[in-house]
């Protein structure tokens, strides 16, 4: 409706911009579960450094694993993590199954939800982490929230000693295309007891978030030191990785001269699309980043005014995408592409009060195997020949 002018004058407007930028979101913030003698119990508590988590939730004494895990976080460039306390681990039932409760927690409602369902109501989370807890039950628990929420990633730990029967006997989680699984555990330095060993997804997560950081969520958060890792539970062979890798178990490895890095990328999952840990969370941030960019879509007039708009925002924000080099391809046609049209919204589609909007990409896969093919010039050669 047009607006009434009654007297003369001068009458500014302001008129809606035909650009509505899509904003790509955070994907490094951390959601730990873990045990704590100190601190709230069943509330996510946000912590941007080491010095908050210790006001919270106590120490090493006071939170052990959970603590040394938060700990390595923030030494390997994590800024920003929800603790979620699901109690004394003087008090939290031991054995299986009711460790699995303290963990799971229940979903009673707003404000009473507990364990993993208490992250349900922090939406900026992007990584879960259940530091040393290697429980079958636990880790589906955690993958299956990963996948619910649907825009999270699961970081897992292998267990600290490996059973009778080496490397080739060890456990996996069930297959997922949002989680990853890590192996050894690695010794670091405790004020009260010395060199320990801890588990490693603590630290992997802030190796996710310098990455991230640094170079952006496309690259694969692999080869890179770990920062505060001492030693490692197991000191991996190249033969003994040959065995692990196929099965998507990442290895920790100690190179001479190079120290301590993370050796490995995949995912848990068997799907060959979805190998790739940074592939996964690339598209975990270009789904959430253009749901919460169109939400202004929502009950605006179906026409082709519409799909025009949506087509122009999306395509603005995967050219950026483009640019900072997370696509594949030597020009924007081939690395991605958006259709909104009259063919994806024909009239049936209109009616049921639908708008359908078709996105394809081409991520860029990390060069996972570098072969160089080397052979011998003939004598007095010509290279050119």
């Amino acid at each position: 409706m047009a607006p009434e002018y009654l007297s003369p004058g001068v009458y500014v407007e302001e008129i809606p911009g035909a650009s509505k930028p899509i904003e790509a979101v955070g994907t490094s913030t951390v959601g730990f579960l873990g045990e704590s003698k100190r601190g709230p119990v069943n509330k996510p508590v946000l912590c941007t450094n080491w010095s908050t988590f210790t006001k919270n939730f106590g120490d090493f004494s006071d939170a052990g694993v959970l603590a040394h895990a938060v700990y390595g976080f923030f030494n390997n460039g994590g800024a920003r993590c929800f603790v979620l306390n699901v109690g004394d681990p003087d008090t939290v039932a031991v054995g299986k199954a009711g460790k699995a409760a303290a963990y799971l927690g229940e979903d009673k409602g707003p404000g009473t939800r507990t364990g993993l369902h208490a992250f349900e109501e922090v939406e900026e989370i992007n990584i879960v982490v259940a530091p040393g807890q290697t429980e079958p039950a636990i880790q589906d628990a955690v993958l299956t929230h990963c996948e619910k929420m649907r825009y999270r990633f699961a970081i897992l730990d292998a267990p600290e000693t490996i059973e009778s029967g080496g490397v080739d006997k060890l456990p996996k989680p069930r297959d997922s295309k949002y989680g990853a699984y890590y192996f050894p555990w690695i010794e670091v330095y405790d004020p009260l007891k010395g060199n320990i060993f801890v588990p490693p997804s603590g630290h992997m997560a802030g190796i996710y978030a310098r990455t991230d950081g640094e170079r952006g969520v496309h690259k694969a958060p692999a080869n890179e030191i770990v920062r505060g890792a001492l030693g490692l539970k197991y000191k991996i062979t190249k033969g003994e990785q040959d065995l692990l890798n196929p099965k998507g178990i990442n290895c920790i490895r100690e190179f001479t001269g190079r120290g301590i890095r993370v050796w490995g990328a995949r995912t848990i999952s068997s799907d060959p699309e979805w190998r790739y840990v940074n592939v996964r969370r690339l598209f975990n941030m270009v789904e959430q980043s253009i749901e919460g960019g169109t939400q202004w879509v929502v009950f605006e007039p179906n026409d082709e005014g519409l799909w025009k708009k949506v087509n122009r925002n999306i395509t603005a924000f995967l050219l950026r995408v483009w640019r900072d080099g997370a696509l594949f391809g030597a020009t924007p046609e081939q690395a991605f592409y958006v259709k909104c049209d009259s063919e994806t919204n024909p009239p049936e589609v209109i009616d049921a009060g639908q708008l359908v909007c078709e996105i394809g990409l081409c991520p860029v896969k990390p060069a996972e195997f570098v072969i160089f093919r080397i052979g011998q010039m003939p004598t007095g050669g010509d290279v050119s020949e």
